[in-house]
């Protein structure tokens, strides 16, 4: 039988390996984010462009090439309202465009892909992610001088539309299953690991938003597993300007833009825009 020394020995070897292992996941989480975070590798590429469509190029001052693309809209007597559209993190910049052309065939829409992103150049990185879309926003706006721009954001996207609201003149925002920050619904994902020492990329959508006027639309997903609804319910939080708040009911975060109700929600949130925050309640 062991003795009380044995038995501490035993326990003690036990809590070092426990240590060291606990120590290796943090070091391969660390050093493996930017794969985890910003899957580039499993998305889609990109078809042909769809008829009438316009091939975008822009090069950033740090030599990075983001190739994108514009859909006019189906009528030329249209209203001048381009959607700006950032898509999450495995999501292909031209079906986000295509997708949003279904519910939204009168407005003209433009997307980018992210840096590091086929066929974009660069390194994925969020805060360069962030500071990228007011020179998409300059590009569009010298190029098809649209009435106004409204910002499309989903899941990552939903972070970097709302940093673009806060550097440029959106006339409102459409938020997809959106958080408060990237970092807070990393540390609620990975509550096991010390994310805040080991996250080196972040999107804080809360700050950003916070105490503006600008006209604000959530579009989230009922049984959202990814995004949980403190990490929205956090941002509604600090929205001055919250015109629509929908729920898409039985669907989970990668779900919802397959759902038959998509569509009308995207509409009822554009529409929401449009409308006083009294008619809007």
């Amino acid at each position: 039988m062991l003795n009380n020394a044995g038995m501490a020995r035993i326990a003690r070897n036990v809590l070092i390996a426990a240590a060291m292992l606990y120590g290796a996941v943090c070091l391969a989480m660390w050093a493996l984010q930017e794969r985890l975070l910003f899957p580039a590798w499993i998305v889609a590429s990109s078809g042909p462009l769809p008829p009438g469509a316009e091939r975008l190029t822009l090069t950033t001052p740090d030599g990075t090439d983001l190739e994108g693309l514009y859909l006019p809209p189906d009528r030329p007597d249209a209203d001048s309202t381009l959607l700006l559209a950032f898509g999450g993190n495995a999501t292909n910049a031209q079906f986000l465009a295509e997708r949003l052309r279904r519910a939204f065939p009168d407005h003209a829409i433009a997307a980018f892909h992210y840096r590091g992103y086929a066929p974009s150049t660069g390194s994925p990185d969020a805060g360069k992610m962030a500071d990228d879309a007011p020179a998409a926003f300059d590009l569009l706006m010298s190029r098809y001088r649209p009435r106004r721009v409204i910002g499309v954001g989903v899941s990552l996207g939903s972070g970097i539309a709302a940093a673009l609201a806060a550097r440029r003149p959106l006339a409102g925002l459409i938020l997809v299953t959106p958080f408060d920050s990237l970092q807070a619904t990393a540390r609620q994902l990975y509550w096991w690991l010390p994310v805040s020492f080991l996250l080196r990329h972040d999107v804080d959508s809360a700050a950003a938003l916070n105490g503006r006027d600008i006209p604000v639309a959530i579009v989230a997903a009922g049984e959202d597993g990814l995004v949980r609804p403190e990490r929205t319910g956090a941002l509604r939080a600090v929205l001055a300007n919250r015109r629509a708040d929908i729920v898409v009911d039985g669907v989970d975060h990668s779900e919802i833009f397959g759902h038959p109700g998509f569509d009308d929600a995207l509409r009822r949130a554009l529409d929401s825009l449009d409308r006083t925050p009294r008619e809007a309640g």
